[in-house]
């Protein structure tokens, strides 16, 4: 589903917003009992994937088949420090277990390092890897936006399209800050749009904010709070057709 040319609270749907949004379901605590819920809300909120641990992969293939939400995971999450054939192997492992979306932290040492031909390497590896087992499969590369200074996410931005993987996301969610709107316009501005998406992770819990990155560029939005955002858009849209006042909106 696409989005409007105009990105507002009165141009969006709850049916596109849904769309938009990758359900996290990444806690290391969280029980297979809690994945397959997280799944089954997916479903009924339509969204445009999950994203689930590695070792839920299969589960949430069983569980959302047909459905039409597709099944995504992490790779080197969190941190991005396992070795470049260690991350082609899990991707690899995840397509085969159903997943169709990886996500890949890529290694923020070597890039504050300046090791960018080690970067390049490792995304670009596992890019081709994973596209030439799946065609259709969509990478997106992880930066950690608030370890990295404005130089070093340009330079992996560039690195991400010489790579051929499809978005430039923010943040794993388990670092030490999100999604800012001012990250999601350096990435959207220094990528090109016919070719890379962006993605915009950590943070994300209200309506307003999840507007307010789609307005700084994202395509994708990673959220847990994903049953909140939605049903406060059906509640405002509900509120906008009988004529009574709602709280604020971008």
């Amino acid at each position: 589903m696409s989005l409007p040319a105009e990105i507002s609270f009165e141009t969006l749907t709850p049916e596109i917003v849904a769309k938009t949004i990758d359900h996290a379901l990444l806690r290391p605590d969280m029980t297979i009992d809690e994945v397959v819920a997280g799944c089954k809300l997916c479903a009924e909120y339509q969204t445009a994937s999950v994203c689930v641990k590695p070792c839920d992969v299969k589960i949430a293939a069983e569980t959302l088949k047909g459905t039409g939400v597709d099944v995504g995971t992490v790779i080197g999450f969190p941190h991005g420090n396992s070795p470049a054939n260690v991350k082609v192997f899990e991707a690899l492992q995840a397509l085969e277990d159903g997943a169709v979306e990886l996500d890949m932290v890529l290694n923020i040492g070597h890039l504050k390092s300046g090791r960018l031909d080690k970067v390049l390497g490792e995304i670009s590896q596992l890019t081709s890897a994973a596209k030439a087992k799946l065609p259709t499969c969509c990478v997106k590369v992880i930066f950690e936006c608030s370890l990295l200074t404005d130089d070093e996410k340009i330079a992996a931005c560039k690195l991400v399209e010489e790579a051929g993987a499809d978005y430039v996301k923010t943040s794993t969610g388990f670092s030490t800050g999100g999604a800012t709107v001012a990250d999601l316009k350096l990435m959207r501005a220094n990528t090109n749009p016919s070719t890379v998406h962006v993605k915009a992770s950590g943070g994300i819990r209200t309506l307003d904010y999840l507007i307010e990155c789609l307005q700084a560029g994202a395509g994708r939005i990673g959220a847990s709070a994903t049953a909140a955002i939605i049903d406060d858009m059906r509640a405002r849209k509900a509120a906008c057709s009988s004529g009574r006042p709602t709280e604020s909106a971008q």
